[in-house]
């Protein structure tokens, strides 16, 4: 007696990648590269949901067989433990936010509570791989711009201002140099250290293209108010108290990922316009982001720091 055999089962994936923090600003670039450009991976988005997440960032890929979201808090061991034996992790790439060295060998000198504290988790991370040859890179960037980012960091937010016909709220001086690279740059270099990228080894994702915060005020204001007046752009600068260490530059070399093949590709003129053109119609994917504009957010840890 014959029956009729019931759909094949799919093949199983070649890799299961755990990405943690997947609804936040990089990380959902990423999450949405790897699911489109390794359909034979299984990507799992591990992510709290907190004020600076957002699902919407991930919308173009939820339907995907190859992708998985689950909420949870990487805090929680025991949750963690579990996620690890019933999905089989293969790779993990963990986000959060870097301090910033000269080059990958200089010394750590962090200059707040917070940026210790993700010093500290290198040398966690470091001695992994130096006691156990636990398979570990590190990565640090320069500054990331573009769509998906909450607005409380100074691109997003100087957009967001202008877009609702308010001042840039520019601490100090404005003369705190920032370099600047777009997402997609971002998400190729960790493509090419996921490929190419030796355990134990320090990788630094730079750009050479550095502007001063009042001069990307004034960039902004010229593409979002379509103004050259240097007049009408000091009215839309507002200069706010500075924030404590509020380091003057954050220059890196990134040799050793250009030996890797990878280069910045997005010149900033297109960067920044498409960034521009995103806010405008997703600034309220986040339920709080109006609180985020403030000088000072309440979910900034420096202002924390700085007292009332």
């Amino acid at each position: 007696m014959s029956g009729r055999a019931g759909p094949a089962a799919p093949p199983p994936f070649e890799k299961r990648v755990l990405v943690t923090g997947g609804a936040g600003f990089i990380a959902s670039h990423v999450v949405v590269s790897l699911v489109k450009n390794y359909p034979n991976y299984l990507i799992i988005n591990l992510d709290k949901l907190d004020y600076c997440a957002s699902l919407k960032n991930l919308e173009t890929v939820s339907g995907k067989e190859n992708y998985k979201f689950i909420q949870g808090d990487i805090c929680e061991p025991d949750f963690i433990k579990q996620l690890f034996e019933t999905e089989k992790i293969d790779i993990v790439l963990h986000f959060a936010a870097q301090t910033h060295e000269f080059d990958e060998s200089s010394p750590k000198r962090p200059t707040n509570p917070y940026a210790s504290s993700k010093a500290a988790a290198e040398c966690f991370v470091q001695s992994y791989w130096e006691r156990y040859q636990f398979p570990v890179v590190i990565t640090r960037s320069s500054n990331v711009y573009g769509p998906h980012q909450y607005p409380e960091k100074v691109i997003p937010k100087f957009i967001s201002l202008l877009q609702q016909n308010r001042k840039c709220c520019i601490h100090g001086s404005g003369l705190q140099r920032r370099n600047f690279l777009y997402a997609t740059d971002v998400v190729e270099a960790f493509l090419t250290v996921l490929k190419e990228g030796k355990p134990g080894e320090i990788y630094n994702i730079g750009t050479n293209f550095e502007m001063s915060i009042a001069q990307l005020a004034k960039e902004l204001i010229h593409l979002i108010k379509k103004t050259s007046s240097e007049s009408e752009m000091e009215h839309w600068m507002d200069y706010v108290k500075d924030r404590p260490t509020n380091d003057l530059r954050y220059p890196m070399s990134s040799e050793k990922m250009h030996n890797l093949g990878w280069r910045p590709k997005v010149p900033w003129k297109e960067g920044i316009t498409k960034t521009i053109e995103w806010y405008r119609e997703n600034f309220h994917n986040w339920k709080n982001s109006e609180k985020a504009l403030e000088p000072f957010p309440v979910t900034d840890p420096f202002a924390q720091l700085s007292g009332p």
